[in-house]
């Protein structure tokens, strides 16, 4: 061995060698098989250029599309305790929680905002399947009455956008509570006479399907989204018999009359303003100019204030109308 093996030629091998790239530049489709872009896919509101098939979406993601400009507030959610039960199954279910935490960037697996959709202000709320499927524990409950509070405080529509897997397990119990809990919260935003929208996306299963997930005043699904309570396997083990085909899916629900609408996601925000204008008695078409889809995202990390500061105004307060045409 000689300087030049040393250091000659390991210097040149790396000036030839192949660059890596990151492996999370391409996104392999689940139902066509794909390979797509990142960025081309996110543009999409991650949905499949090649077979139209519906990705999850993350929360932050789909209020960035649902509000003007993407501007929107989040709402905070008072904290529950951590580990009541001190649950341990493969690994104790702190650890579960923090590596949900370290990959999401979420606290939990709902998150509460409010802000304008198409010059309306509204509150949304939004599960995120990605943070330990959805799970409903005592978190995701207190995030819905938290929604439903601001809902009725400020006499705003209530959109809910369900992804889960059922309750989670590692709560017992006290997860199966959040099912009265949210039926409550929701009861106090229909007595207050304001719209209700739940959006099922894929998959909404178990408690959530038996609780929040089914009362709303319009149920809109995404194509192909799979709703139901226990799953079609479940069911197959259970009654020893085949089921149709596509059973429990979105559009075998709304044929059979479970849902009121299945709409594609690029098309689910206009279809979500002429719903809620219509609900609260205003012209369902909303002609205006909106701020730039290039607007910073608001954040509420003061005490409900925005970009600039200043308190955002209550949706009783005296505020200049934007010019509408119908």
């Amino acid at each position: 061995m000689n300087w030049i093996d040393n250091y000659v030629r390991p210097k040149i091998n790396s000036l030839f060698s192949r660059r890596e790239l990151p492996e999370n530049l391409w996104t392999k489709c689940p139902e066509c098989e794909a390979m797509l872009f990142h960025r081309e896919l996110a543009d999409n509101l991650m949905v499949c250029s090649n077979c139209d098939h519906h990705l999850p979406i993350r929360p932050r993601d789909r209020f960035k599309a649902l509000f003007d400009g993407g501007i929107f507030t989040l709402i905070d959610v008072p904290e529950p305790l951590e580990d009541p039960l001190h649950f341990r199954d493969q690994k104790p279910y702190s650890q579960r929680m923090r590596d949900a935490r370290r990959d999401t960037g979420e606290r939990d697996a709902m998150l509460v905002a409010e802000g304008e959709m198409g010059r309306t202000p509204i509150v949304a709320a939004a599960q995120d399947f990605s943070f330990m499927g959805g799970s409903m524990g005592m978190h995701v409950g207190n995030a819905v009455i938290a929604a439903a509070e601001r809902a009725v405080e400020f006499r705003r529509p209530l959109i809910l956008f369900s992804a889960a897997g059922g309750a989670r397990m590692q709560e017992g119990i006290l997860s199966l509570m959040q099912m009265p809990r949210t039926t409550v919260a929701v009861q106090m935003v229909k007595e207050a006479g304001l719209p209700y929208i739940v959006v099922l996306t894929n998959p909404t299963t178990g408690g959530v399907t038996a609780s929040y997930a089914m009362l709303g005043d319009i149920h809109i699904a995404e194509p192909n989204a799979l709703i139901c309570f226990a799953g079609p396997r479940v069911i197959e083990q259970t009654i020893r018999e085949k089921l149709p085909e596509g059973f429990q899916r979105a559009e075998y629900l709304l044929d059979h009359g479970m849902l009121d609408r299945v709409t594609h996601r690029a098309k689910l925000r206009d279809e979500l303003i002429i719903l809620t204008r219509m609900l609260l008695g205003l012209d369902p078409q909303v002609i205006a100019d909106l701020p730039s889809p290039g607007a910073v995202e608001i954040v509420d990390r003061n005490g409900g204030r925005g970009a600039s500061g200043k308190p955002a105004p209550r949706s009783g307060a005296a505020k200049p109308k934007a010019k509408e045409k119908t």
